[in-house]
């Protein structure tokens, strides 16, 4: 922290500066949009929020939330109005402390007009007073809350926020969290980061969580309900929490015996990918019936049906793999998602070659060849799938042979420090496909337009390497599978819907 010393007279005209309002004539709204041409109404315009305060109440037997938000940003113009994206009912916003006129828009905008215009710059404080019942709510057909037995659940993507606070929801717009949460003694309240405090009053118990490091909005989870709570710390000292809802039934010992791992994983893959970024780590089980995982920072989320045959640690390697490639460093824009997904498939085929079930390049030449060139795998381009084809399977297993391609064509000496230095280099922010090939140029010293078109953004199969070839066609004409690949390729962790 860098201080300066300022005289009087000049913080007083300073502060006379900061209290000038736009001028009604100048200031206009901010977007209904960040401007992401996959999801044009996600997100907003015309601020960036630095911080969220959530203080909530909820109510397992009736999934009722209520909530205050308090949301710290800067305007980045001259605002008039200023969009958030969220679903339930509102009943007071104040801006800087004054009251505002809010109403609602669209699938899911909350249009708040502070009692005066907000000039370029300007440190602003938003506070949302709001309740509801989460699961009740849908936007574009379907809901990202999860009702269970004993409480609810949000977590999903591209989408999740708006079910349970409101937020300016796009990877570009990372903020940092405080999330307070009351629930009825002997319920938890799961979330991300480091636990706090807890305390109990009057039948209830509050949960104080906390992430210090920049989150973007999809990452944000909440799961209240009845636990089973393992704490540790890994062996390069970062506090480990993981849950488990004690309703599991006969995924119970399955799921626990894969997420116990995640300490050991997450140390494991800081040897490929550098120092975890994080001051957390966890995962947790609720018992919903949904089918996917998802990389909720810190605490990945996880559905007892990734359980359902057995453990599942490659599932495991997936999500922490997202602690790198997609939360440590996010996508530009969702069109992005390979460097999510392609990265955490690979990781999963790291891991079957730690395991010794089959090495990265027998995984890639299996899935190779078990796509003929018909195959509407092939069409599926995993640098920009279209919205409609986000979480295709191709653009993680075809995502991951182009991260084997890579490999291939630029030798393991500088493929791995590509893979180590990438996190790193985009440090708590985001980045672009382009951005990474960028970066994989300068550090291999090759020009790779041409693998990145063929593998990325060509709707046909390609040609295999020719290194590869002789291992390719013995694989086309007797596909020996290797052991670790029923278990990869179960945990397509698709989100949405």
């Amino acid at each position: 922290m860098h201080r300066r010393i300022i005289a009087p007279g000049a913080l007083a005209a300073a502060s006379v500066l900061l209290a000038i309002p736009a001028s009604a004539a100048s200031a206009s709204p901010g977007a209904p949009g960040i401007g992401d041409p996959y999801y044009p109404a996600y997100g907003n315009g015309g601020y960036d929020v630095s911080h969220y305060d959530l203080r909530l109440k909820y109510q397992p037997a009736t999934d009722e939330l209520e909530g205050t938000a308090t949301i710290l940003a800067r305007t980045t113009q001259e605002l008039s109005r200023f969009d958030l994206d969220f679903l339930l009912d509102v009943s007071e916003v104040r801006v800087n402390g004054a009251v505002a006129a809010f109403t609602t828009s669209g699938e899911h905008e909350l249009e708040i007009t502070p009692k005066t215009p907000l000039a370029k710059g300007a440190a602003v404080t938003v506070v949302v007073r709001y309740r509801g019942v989460p699961s009740s709510e849908k936007a574009y057909g379907f809901t990202s809350w999860h009702r269970t037995a004993d409480g609810g659940v949000g977590a999903n993507e591209p989408e999740a926020a708006w079910w349970w606070f409101p937020s300016n929801d796009h990877p570009l717009d990372k903020a940092t969290y405080d999330v307070s949460v009351l629930v009825p003694d002997g319920t938890q309240a799961i979330s991300n980061g480091t636990l706090q405090s807890t305390s109990s009053r009057l039948g209830w118990t509050r949960y104080n969580w906390r992430s210090s490091k920049p989150q973007a909005t999809y990452l944000a989870t909440l799961a209240v309900g009845k636990f089973d709570i393992a704490t540790g710390t890994t062996e390069s000292g970062i506090p480990v929490v993981n849950a488990w809802s004690k309703d599991l039934g006969d995924n119970a010992g399955a799921a626990r015996a894969s997420v116990e791992r995640t300490g050991e994983i997450a140390d494991w893959l800081s040897g490929y990918f550098g120092p975890y970024p994080f001051d957390a780590l966890g995962g947790y089980v609720p018992n919903t019936n949904t089918g996917y995982a998802l990389e909720t920072q810190t605490r990945p989320f996880y559905s007892p049906r990734q359980f359902a045959n057995g453990s599942n640690v490659s599932v495991v390697v997936h999500e922490l793999a997202h602690q790198w490639y997609g939360d440590f460093v996010s996508v530009a824009g969702w069109k992005d998602i390979w460097l999510n997904e392609g990265f955490a498939r690979y990781a999963q085929w790291l891991w079957s070659e730690h395991e010794g079930e089959g090495t990265a390049q027998e995984l890639a030449d299996y899935t190779y060849a078990s796509h003929p060139a018909d195959d509407a795998f092939w069409t599926v381009r995993p640098g920009d799938p279209g919205a409609e084809n986000q979480f295709d399977i191709a653009v993680y297993d075809r995502g991951a042979l182009a991260v084997q391609a890579l490999r291939n064509e630029i030798g393991d000496e500088a493929f791995f420090a590509v893979l180590k230095g990438w996190p790193k280099q985009h440090a708590y922010g985001n980045a672009s496909i382009a951005d990474f090939r960028e970066y994989a140029e300068r550090i291999s010293g090759k020009e790779l337009g041409s693998l990145f078109d063929t593998w990325l953004f060509q709707p046909a199969k390609p040609a295999a390497p020719a290194a590869r070839t002789a291992a390719i066609a013995k694989a086309s004409a007797a596909p020996a599978q290797p052991k670790s690949w029923r278990s990869i390729a179960a945990t397509n962790d698709v989100h949405r819907h």
